[in-house]
């Protein structure tokens, strides 16, 4: 297996806990997805968002994922939601993070706008306490 630098943006195939999930005292995610890397520092702590398919609420903050970046990270072609105000913090690599079958974990970067845009989101949801952070 492979591990690609952790940097925010790096797109990483990972077993997301939904804060849902964790209340029902799951403590991995039902399946794989790819998530973005919002934050990593130094001595390895990161913290992720999750891209679904899962078209969001209304009222949830998310950011449509561009289908040319999801072309250029070999993703599928169905529309796909960056959801901001769900997050897991683990540390790197930790066991969540899964190898896809090139054998790296990452798929690769997100457009610069797109991390910033990502990241005012994450911090408005902090800001305003309308945001998870599960601990893994």
């Amino acid at each position: 297996m492979s591990f690609s630098k952790p940097e925010a943006g790096l797109v990483i195939n990972y077993s997301f806990l939904w804060p849902h999930e964790a209340d029902r005292g799951r403590e991995e995610g039902v399946k794989d997805r790819p998530c973005a890397i919002v934050v990593a520092t130094e001595d390895g702590d990161i913290l992720v968002v999750p891209i679904t398919h899962t078209k969001p609420a209304p009222a949830r903050n998310a950011i449509k994922l561009p289908m040319g970046t999801k072309k250029r990270l070999g993703l599928d072609d169905e529309p796909s939601w960056i959801i901001t105000d769900s997050l897991n913090r683990f540390k790197w690599t930790g066991p969540d993070v899964r190898p896809l079958p090139s054998g790296d974990v990452a798929y690769g970067l997100l457009p610069y706008k797109l991390i910033q845009q990502i990241r005012e989101a994450v911090i408005s949801h902090h800001k305003i306490r309308s945001q998870r952070t599960i601990e893994r």
